[in-house]
C-alpha cells in the first residue's frame, strides 16, 4: 500500500483499488430535487404509527465505480507532468514492486512514443525489473510506428548484452518499419544482419522485405531476392505472390506480374480472392478493364465469392475509364448477392455519378449511404455533390446533400451553405436561401476556425443584394460583418448594405458603413453615396447630405447636377444660406451652371443676411462660370430693404471691375444711403461713378449738398455745388493726374 495524491491505492493481484479519504455521508445530502427534505424521527415516528411503510425514506446503494488500475495511474502520471526525478519517485511510491505485465501494460498505454521509451530506459537502468521479450518487441513496435528508428535499432541490437535472445518477429518488425519510413537500404542492411547475427530467416521475413522493396519501385531488387529465396529452399508461399503482384503492379510492370501469376499456378499455388483482387486492382491501375473483367469471371468461375474489395476495384476501375453504366451494374450486382457496400465503395461511385452528370442515380446512392450511416472517405464529395445537383437545378436533392451531412454527423461548412444559398436565389427560392443563411449566422459557422471551405463572393453577394433590396438589410450587415472578421471586404455587397441601410431609412447605418469603407480603402460607387444623400433629405436632414456629398466629391465622383440641385434647395429651404452657398460654390468649381434660379436666391439671401463678402465672392465665381448676377436685381431688392451699406459694397463691387449698372441703380443706391444718413458714403461713391464716366442728372443732389453741409463736410459740399453748377472741372482722381503728368 503507498500513498499517492490524497487517494490510497492498494494493489491486489494486478488491479489497483482508489480508497477515498473522504467519509460517507448521508445519501440524503446527495438527493437533486428541490423538494426534498432530510426526514427528521419525527417524520419517521409518525410514519411508522401510520403503518404506511411507503412514508420511510429509501435509497439504492449507488453502483460503485471500477477502479482504476496502477498502470492506468502511471500513464497519466506520465501524460499530466514532466518527466523528472520527482515523478519518478512519484510512481515508486505508487508501486512498491515491478514485474514484467505492469511494465508491459504501461509501455503499450503510454499516450506518447517518449512516454513509453522513458518509462522503458527508467525501469531497466533503476533495475527495478529485467525486460522480457514482449517488453522488448512493444518497444520496438511503438518505436517503429513512430518513426523513432534510430531508438529501436539501438535497442533490438542491444538486447544479447541483456540476456535477451532475439527471434525473427522482431527483426521483421524493422525491416518493415525502416520500409515504410521509406529508407529501403535500412530495411537490406536489417535483413542481411539477420544472417551475420545467426537469427533464422523464414519466408515471412522475405515476405516483408518485398514488400519495403517493392513499395518503392525496386522490381528488380525484388526478384533477386526472391531468387535467393528461392536458392536457399525457402518454398514462396501464397501470401508471398500477392505482394509481389502488388509490388509489380505498383511498379507498371504488367507482363512480370502476368509471369509470376502463371509461375504460381504452375508451383500448384491456386489463387485466392486477395490473388485476383490484386489482379482486379492492377489491371485497373493500367486502365485495362477488360482484362480485369477477364480475372473476375475467372474468380467467380473458380467458385470463390467475390467480396466488396472485389466489387469496389471493379467499380473504381469502371470510373476510371468513365463507364459509369457498367460501374452501376456492379453496384447493383453487388447488393443483389448480398455484398455491402462499405465507405470506399461509395466514396468510389459518388464523384464518377458526378462527373457523369448522372445526379439522380447519385441522389438514390446518397440516400443509402446516410440510410446505413456509412461516413465517406472524404468530405470533398460533399461539395461536388452539392454543384452538381445545383447545376442540374435539383434544389431540393441539394437540400438532401446537406440533409444527409449533418445525419452522418459531418460538419458542414459555410462553404456548403454558400453554394445552396446562390443556387436557391437563382432559382427565386429566396425564402429558402434565406433560412439557409439564417442557419449560418446562428452557428457562427462562418467563424469557425477549422473551416476550410469559405462561401465565395458569387454566394453571398447574391443573397446580400436580395436582402437590400427587400428591407432585410439588418441581416445582410450581419453577414457581411462576419465575412470581415475573415479579412473579406467585398466592394460589391458593401456598397449593397449602404444602398439598402439608405433605402430603409436607416442613413446613420449606412454612414457607418460608408467610413468603414474609407478607412479600408475599399471603392465606393456612385450611386451609393447618391442613395446616402437621398436618404438624408428624406429624413428632414439636409446638413449630413451635404457632408455626404462632400464626401462624394472627395473620393473623385462627379455628382449630378439635379443632386446639387437637391441639396441646396432643402439646404435652403432649412435656413442654411451658408451651407447651401458651399454647394453651390462646389458645383460652380466644376463648371456646373445650371439652377441659376436657385442660385440667385442662395446669393440674394447671402447679401440680405449680411454675408457680404461671400456673397461677393460667389458672384466673381458666377461671373467667371459665364453667369452674370442680376446686379441691377439685387441691388434694387437691397435698397427697398434698406440695406444701405450693402448695396454700397455691391455697387462698389460692380464699379471696381466694371460689371454693367444701370444709371437708374446708381441713383437709387445714392438715394438709399442720403436716406440712411450716409451722406459722406454717398459723395464718395459718387466721386467714383464720375471717375468711371458715368452721367447722371446732379440736379437731384441738392439734398445731399444739404445733408454734408449739416454733417460739416462743407469742402465736399462745396465740391459738389460746383460741380452741380458747372463752374468747376470735373475733379481727377490722383492716379489720373499722375498719368497727365507723366505724358507731359
Amino acid at each position: 500500500m503507498a500513498a499517492f495524491g490524497g487517494l490510497r491505492v492498494v494493489r491486489d493481484s494486478n488491479v489497483s483499488k482508489l480508497s477515498s479519504p473522504i467519509p460517507l455521508i448521508s445519501v440524503a445530502f446527495f438527493c437533486s430535487s428541490t423538494n426534498s427534505q432530510i426526514p427528521t424521527s419525527d417524520s419517521l415516528a409518525s410514519a411508522k404509527h401510520d403503518g404506511d411503510a411507503s412514508a420511510t425514506f429509501r435509497r439504492e446503494p449507488r453502483r460503485p465505480k471500477d477502479p482504476e488500475k496502477i498502470e492506468d495511474v502511471i500513464c497519466r502520471m506520465m501524460a499530466n507532468r514532466a518527466w523528472t526525478t520527482r515523478l519518478q519517485n512519484s510512481i515508486r511510491n505508487l508501486v512498491p514492486r515491478f514485474d514484467h505485465e505492469l511494465v508491459y501494460n504501461v509501455i503499450h498505454g503510454a499516450k506518447k512514443s517518449d512516454h513509453a521509451l522513458q518509462f522503458f530506459r527508467w525501469v531497466e537502468r533503476a533495475n527495478l525489473v529485467q525486460h522480457n521479450r514482449e517488453a522488448h518487441h512493444k518497444i520496438i513496435e511503438i518505436l517503429g510506428r513512430a518513426s523513432k528508428l534510430n531508438h529501436a535499432r539501438c535497442i533490438l541490437l542491444d538486447m544479447p548484452k541483456k540476456g535477451a535472445e532475439w527471434d525473427e518477429d522482431m527483426w521483421v518488425l524493422m525491416i518493415d518499419s525502416y520500409g515504410k519510413a521509406g529508407i529501403v537500404q535500412e530495411s537490406v542492411k536489417m535483413f542481411e544482419k539477420m544472417a551475420e547475427f545467426g537469427v533464422e530467416r523464414t519466408v515471412k521475413a522475405y515476405d516483408t522485405l518485398f514488400k519495403a522493396i517493392l513499395r518503392r519501385g525496386r522490381y528488380m531488387m525484388a526478384k533477386r531476392y526472391f531468387n535467393k529465396m528461392l536458392n536457399e529452399g525457402i518454398e514462396p508461399t501464397r501470401h508471398t505472390f500477392n505482394i509481389m503482384l502488388w509490388g509489380f503492379f505498383l511498379c507498371g510492370k504488367v507482363e512480370t506480374a502476368n509471369r509470376f501469376f502463371e509461375d504460381m499456378k504452375s508451383r500448384g499455388i491456386a489463387p485466392d480472392v486477395v490473388t485476383y483482387n490484386t489482379m482486379i486492382n492492377g489491371y485497373y491501375r493500367v486502365k485495362k478493364m477488360e482484362e480485369a473483367e477477364k480475372y473476375f469471371t475467372e474468380l467467380k468461375d473458380m467458385k470463390f465469392d467475390p467480396n466488396v474489395i472485389t466489387f469496389t476495384t471493379m467499380i473504381k476501375g469502371y470510373v476510371s475509364v468513365e463507364r459509369i453504366d457498367d460501374a452501376l451494374r456492379m453496384f447493383d450486382e453487388m447488393k443483389g448477392l448480398g455484398v455491402k457496400p462499405n465507405a470506399t465503395t461509395f466514396s468510389t461511385l459518388l464523384p464518377g455519378l458526378c462527373d457523369a452528370d448522372y445526379m439522380s442515380q447519385a441522389q438514390s446512392v446518397l440516400k443509402e449511404m446516410a440510410e446505413r450511416y456509412i461516413v465517406p472517405n472524404g468530405n470533398s464529395i460533399f461539395m461536388r455533390l452539392l454543384s452538381g445537383q445545383c447545376k442540374a437545378g435539383n434544389l431540393d436533392a441539394a437540400a438532401d446533400v446537406l440533409k444527409a451531412m449533418i445525419r452522418l454527423s459531418i460538419p458542414t461548412e459555410a462553404g456548403h451553405y454558400g453554394i445552396l444559398i446562390e443556387n436557391f436565389c437563382k432559382g427565386g427560392r429566396y425564402e429558402g436561401a434565406v433560412k439557409y443563411l439564417d442557419k449560418l449566422i446562428a452557428k457562427d459557422i462562418i467563424l469557425r476556425p477549422e473551416s476550410t471551405l469559405h462561401m465565395e463572393a458569387s454566394s453571398y453577394n447574391t443573397i446580400v443584394e436580395y436582402l437590400c433590396s427587400n428591407g432585410q438589410t439588418a441581416k445582410a450587415e450581419t453577414l457581411v460583418r462576419q465575412l470581415m472578421k475573415l479579412g473579406v471586404q467585398d466592394p460589391v455587397a458593401l456598397n449593397n448594405l449602404i444602398c439598402g441601410h439608405s433605402r430603409e431609412g436607416a442613413p446613420e447605418s449606412a454612414s457607418e458603413i460608408l467610413r468603414i469603407m474609407i478607412r479600408r480603402n475599399v471603392s465606393l460607387e456612385k450611386g451609393s453615396y447618391e442613395s446616402l444623400v437621398q436618404s438624408y433629405l428624406s429624413k428632414n436632414d439636409p446638413s449630413e447630405a451635404k457632408a455626404a456629398l462632400e464626401s462624394m466629391v472627395e473620393n473623385g465622383h462627379v455628382p449630378d447636377s439635379s443632386l446639387y440641385r437637391t441639396v441646396m434647395d432643402s439646404l435652403f429651404e432649412d435656413g442654411r444660406v451658408q451651407s447651401a452657398s458651399r454647394v453651390m460654390k462646389m458645383m460652380l468649381e466644376r463648371n456646373m451652371n445650371d439652377h441659376k434660379d436657385l442660385m440667385f436666391k442662395i446669393l440674394e439671401a447671402l447679401f440680405i443676411r449680411g454675408h457680404v463678402e461671400e456673397a461677393l465672392g460667389r458672384s466673381e465665381l458666377l461671373m467667371h462660370s459665364g453667369v452674370a448676377p442680376e446686379f441691377d436685381a439685387l441691388i434694387s431688392i437691397l435698397c427697398d430693404k434698406g440695406k444701405a451699406t450693402v448695396a454700397l459694397k455691391l455697387l462698389d463691387f460692380c464699379l471696381e471691375r466694371d460689371y454693367i449698372v444701370e444709371i437708374s441703380s446708381y441713383e437709387k443706391v445714392l438715394d438709399t444711403l442720403l436716406a440712411a444718413g450716409q451722406s459722406l458714403n454717398a459723395y464718395s461713391i459718387l466721386s467714383k461713378i464720375m471717375n468711371k464716366g458715368k452721367t447722371t442728372d446732379w440736379s437731384c443732389c441738392k439734398d445731399l449738398i444739404k445733408s454734408l453741409n449739416e454733417g460739416g463736410f462743407t469742402k465736399q459740399a462745396d465740391n459738389l455745388s460746383r460741380m452741380i453748377k458747372g463752374t468747376s472741372k470735373q475733379p481727377e482722381n490722383k492716379e489720373r493726374r499722375r498719368k497727365t503728368a507723366m505724358a507731359q
